[in-house]
């Protein structure tokens, strides 16, 4: 028994630090899935929270993680995880039963798992967990307590600057469709191989005041009967399948309500194109108001083009007229930029669509070497 015990410690541990890990490569990501949990459930105004709760999320997982491999206050850590497992269980209960979201986000956009996938990998993690609150007293921890603080303090300490990092820059390992490499009109196309969903018409009629429903080769025996009413009729998924473009809304509005998509995409000169949410007066400080100046001289130099794409492109341009930069700001789908633009602004630089170079806030001014 108690080597099933330790192989279950050790089991979960490593399997709470890995997902902690992939997720705190990128905190923005789950902050979004958060959100959209948020907006299903009509509890938008946590919307403000996500990024903070999802830093406190991450930490705590890989946290939890380390606590169970060395064994340091396994009582308290397995109540917690227990706690945690079974409302990640019911989150991802929700999205199965509901529909309402595909992917929970539970490894990131590294590694994607359909919202039935996730359902299971947490009953698994329930029964494995609850297993292990069974069995709590039969752990002590391998180190002493000064060792076991140390090492989580550390731990702690290394997990947050990770994401603080990663906010400033970008994520260290970049697994979303706009990556460095990626032409983007490619992944705006569905791919040659992938699978349609799969479909059936079905009919829904009304019967002595019940809803009955069938498809076109299961009609009632008795179905000419004039008591059956007809109530609609739709296409109804059998199996999900992923005939979906990697990159979806990608475009750019100019100021008059052009669509520049296409000419942006297919020209064959270099263009420097700064993607941004919005922005407000105190995050565009006087650094990154130069910075912003100095790109678009430079690329004036090089003979390339510059522009702006924010989703609030009204706001963001009186912004920019507040501080004395003039330029011009397209407009861009707001999910689309979330996607890609992980530091807020996101510096990308194209050539007939593909993405040869892209930089954080912080490293815009490495854009100009």
């Amino acid at each position: 028994m108690k080597f099933i015990l330790h192989i279950t410690r050790f089991i979960v541990g490593v399997l709470f630090i890995f997902s902690g890990l992939i997720k705190a490569n990128d905190p923005l990501g789950l902050s979004y899935k958060m959100q959209e949990f948020f907006e299903v459930w009509g509890i938008d105004w946590l919307n403000a929270f996500a990024l903070f709760l999802s830093i406190s999320i991450i930490t705590f997982e890989i946290i939890a993680g380390v606590a169970l491999l060395i064994g340091w206050q396994f009582k308290s850590f397995s109540w917690m995880l227990f706690g945690l497992i079974v409302f990640f269980t019911f989150l991802t209960g929700y999205a199965v039963v509901s529909g309402k979201v595909r992917e929970c986000g539970c490894f990131g956009d590294c590694i994607k798992l359909t919202a039935e996938q996730s359902f299971l990998k947490d009953l698994i993690l329930l029964i494995l967990i609850g297993f292990l609150l069974y069995n709590r007293s039969k752990v002590s921890s391998l180190l002493t307590p000064k060792w076991s603080i140390a090492l989580l303090v550390a731990t702690t300490i290394m997990t947050i600057w990770i994401q603080i990092y990663v906010l400033k820059h970008l994520p260290l390992f970049d697994c979303l469709p706009f990556k460095v490499g990626v032409t983007i009109q490619d992944k705006m196309k569905i791919p040659a191989d992938a699978i349609p969903d799969s479909t059936v018409i079905t009919f829904e009629y009304q019967k002595d005041g019940k809803l009955l429903e069938f498809d076109a080769d299961h009609f009632p025996a008795d179905f000419n009967d004039s008591t059956y009413l007809f109530v609609k009729r739709y296409d109804k998924l059998i199996r999900e399948g992923n005939a979906k473009p990697a990159i979806k809304d990608f475009v750019i509005i100019t100021e008059n309500g052009t669509d520049t998509t296409e000419l942006v995409l297919n020209s064959t000169g270099k263009i420097y194109i700064l993607f941004t949410k919005s922005m407000d007066e105190d995050e565009l400080d006087a650094e990154l108001i130069q910075t912003i100046a100095e790109i678009q001289k430079m690329a004036n130099t090089q003979k390339n083009s510059f522009m702006v794409v924010s989703s609030d492109a009204d706001n963001l341009k009186s912004v920019l007229l507040k501080k004395g930069l003039i330029l011009p700001v397209s407009k861009g789908d707001l999910v689309s930029i979330k996607t890609a633009a992980r530091s807020n602004p996101t510096l990308f630089l194209l050539e007939q669509g593909k993405i040869l170079a892209k930089w954080g806030r912080e490293d815009l001014p490495y854009s100009l070497r």
